[in-house]
C-alpha cells in the first residue's frame, strides 16, 4: 500500500458575532444612551464572541467606551487611550482648532524656524498631536513638546505624538520637565488643565468620576488653581506674539481671563456654542509695539 499525505483538516469556522440589535439591547439595558452607536464600535473591535462579551461586560460595568475600545476619535485622529487615563472630550477640539490657527499664524509671520508648540497638561497628547498633524498637513514642519504629571498619560501621549509625526513628551508638573532652552521660544502653549471645582467632582458622570484620575479633573476650590499657575508661568516661556490657550468653563472664563491679564498677557474669550466649549487666549505683547 502506498503512503500518501494525510488530508488537511478543514479549518474551523469562525463563530458569528451576535447581530447589532442584540448587542445594542444589552448596552441599552445597562444605561448606555447611545447604545446603537456604541454597539457598532464594539462589534468592529471584537474578533470573537468571547472577546465581544468581554467588551460589552466592561462597558456595561460603566467603563468609558474609549477605555473599552482603547482609542478615541479626535479631530479625525484615532487617539490611543489607556486604562485610567483622561479621555479627550469633543469640546476640546475647539482648543485644538484655536491652537492650529495660532500655529499657522506663527508660520505666516515667519521666525526662520518651525513653530514651537507645547501641549501642557497633555493627557493623551490629543491636542498636541492634532495641532502637529494639521500644521504638517499644511506643509510646515513643527516642533512639538508635551508634558503631563500622570505617568500613564505620558505613555499614551508618547504613542499618539509619535503617530502624528513625532515630538517630545515629558513627565512632570506643568513647566517643570520642559527643557530650559524653550524659554522665550514657545509660539503656541495649549493647555487643558483640570478646571472642575473640588466640590463638584461628585456631580460628574460616573465614567469620569470613577475611571479617570482626579489629578486630571480636580481644579481646586473654584476650579482654577492649576490655570492660575499656568498663566503666571506662561510669559517666561512664550515668544513675543506667542499665544497661551486655555480651555475653561463658561462661567469660569472671566476669572481665567483675569489670571491671564494679571500675568501680563492680552486676554480674549472665545466660545463655540455647539460644543459647549470655551477657550481663553492670552498673547504675549511684542516689546515696543
Amino acid at each position: 500500500m502506498s503512503l500518501s499525505a494525510s488530508p488537511t483538516p478543514a479549518s474551523s469556522p469562525v463563530p458569528a458575532l451576535p447581530p447589532l440589535p442584540d448587542v445594542a439591547a444589552r448596552l441599552r439595558a445597562a444605561g448606555c444612551v447611545f447604545a446603537e452607536d456604541e454597539a457598532r464600535l464594539i462589534l468592529s473591535a471584537a474578533r470573537t464572541p468571547d472577546e465581544l462579551a468581554a467588551l460589552v461586560e466592561r462597558r456595561s460595568a460603566g467603563l468609558p467606551l474609549e477605555h473599552v475600545l482603547g482609542w478615541a476619535e479626535f479631530r479625525g485622529l484615532r487617539i490611543s487611550v489607556g486604562a485610567g487615563v483622561f479621555v479627550p472630550r469633543r469640546r476640546t477640539e475647539f482648543l485644538a482648532e484655536r491652537a492650529v490657527a495660532a500655529a499657522l499664524g506663527a508660520v505666516r509671520r515667519g521666525r526662520g524656524r518651525p513653530p514651537v508648540v507645547v501641549d501642557l497638561c497633555c493627557g493623551t497628547g490629543a491636542v498636541g498631536a492634532a495641532v502637529a498633524a494639521a500644521v504638517r498637513e499644511a506643509g510646515s514642519p513643527v516642533e512639538l513638546h508635551a508634558a503631563d504629571v500622570d505617568p500613564a498619560a505620558v505613555r499614551c501621549a508618547r504613542r499618539n505624538v509619535a503617530a502624528a509625526g513625532g515630538g517630545r513628551v515629558y513627565e512632570g508638573d506643568l513647566y517643570g520637565p520642559l527643557p530650559a532652552a524653550l524659554r522665550g521660544r514657545v509660539d503656541v502653549l495649549a493647555v487643558n488643565a483640570p478646571y472642575v471645582p473640588t466640590g463638584e467632582i461628585g456631580l460628574l458622570p460616573p465614567e469620569a468620576r470613577d475611571h479617570e484620575p482626579a489629578v486630571a479633573l480636580d481644579g481646586g476650590p473654584d476650579g482654577l488653581d492649576v490655570q492660575r499657575r499656568v498663566a503666571a508661568g506662561a510669559p517666561r516661556w512664550l515668544a513675543p506674539d506667542g499665544v497661551l490657550l486655555v480651555e475653561t468653563g463658561r462661567r469660569q472664563a472671566p476669572l481665567t481671563a483675569d489670571a491671564v491679564a494679571r500675568a501680563g498677557l492680552v486676554p480674549e474669550v472665545a466660545v463655540r456654542e455647539e460644543l459647549e466649549a470655551t477657550v481663553v487666549t492670552g498673547v504675549r505683547p511684542v516689546p515696543g509695539r
